[in-house]
């Protein structure tokens, strides 16, 4: 498995209780599908991606509250904490046109409609209902851009370029 080609889910938090189970940070939008009994997800240690199974999940104020299968301690699930849990992208839900998942963004091409470069996309944050783009802007630094359709007028996946049409002062902000 190739670590570098596969899509973040969630992130674990720390332990929970004294019974080897998991709190996680979602990063997911699709959290009942993607953490279940029975259900493969992959971490990265040392180098090395590792396969872990989950033998129970349940949801705490949101949140999956998981078994894995072998982490049988408090111990083995402090471990744990801190580790990103992945999928392979070709594991992941088809979405609705218009629509796109976090990692198809990152690396993406910013620019204006006029064709002037803003930068390239170095993470996403936020929620479905109000995420923003981070973009490495090089010497202007960090630019922040909704991710609106208002503002983001194209978004060409496979070509890995977006196009803007900022509103006055978006691009100054950081300046």
């Amino acid at each position: 498995m190739n670590w570098d080609a596969m899509a973040v889910v969630g992130r674990i938090a720390r332990a929970h209780g004294n019974r080897g189970e998991v709190i996680v940070n979602l990063e997911t939008d699709f959290p009942q599908d993607r953490f279940r009994p029975g259900a493969e997800v992959f971490i990265e240690r040392r180098g090395v991606v590792e396969a872990l199974r989950l033998a129970r999940v349940r949801f705490q104020h949101e949140r999956p509250v998981l078994a894995i299968e072998g982490v049988e301690t408090m111990n083995d699930a402090e471990a744990l904490a801190g580790f990103e849990l992945r999928v392979p992208v070709d594991r992941l839900a088809a979405l609705p046109a218009g629509t796109f998942y976090r990692h198809e963004l990152i690396g993406c091409r910013v620019e204006t409609g006029s064709g002037a470069a803003v930068g390239v996309v170095k993470d996403v944050e936020g929620t479905v209902g109000g995420s923003r783009l981070i973009v490495d802007g090089g010497s202007r630094g960090e630019i922040l851009i909704p991710l609106a359709a208002e503002i983001c007028r194209a978004i060409d996946i496979a070509g890995q370029r977006i196009v803007i049409e900022p509103p006055e002062g978006l691009l100054e902000l950081n300046a």
